[in-house]
């Protein structure tokens, strides 16, 4: 998921959108940012890069496969029948 880094970084800048006027709650303002930003996240169905990386990986093999199993189909359809 995102990282605690880029979360302050994020409700830091959503803090500075905050008017002057109300520069003495802009800390409340981005803890409260970062809390709202990580529940959202956190409700989302979201994936970590690694576990894309490996779905991906075994995505990449079953397609190998299945283009290997394509290729036996079409050399054995291309054989003459013994019929």
């Amino acid at each position: 998921m995102i990282d605690a880094r880029t979360l302050d970084e994020l409700s830091q800048k959503l803090a500075g959108l905050v008017p002057p006027a109300l520069s003495e709650a802009r800390a409340d303002l981005a803890a409260n940012f970062r809390a709202v930003l990580q529940s959202g996240l956190r409700s989302l169905d979201l994936v970590t890069r690694e576990e894309f990386e490996v779905q991906r990986a075994v995505l990449l093999r079953t397609r190998e496969k299945l283009e290997a199993l394509e290729q036996q189909v079409a050399a054995l359809e291309a054989q003459p029948s013994a019929h």
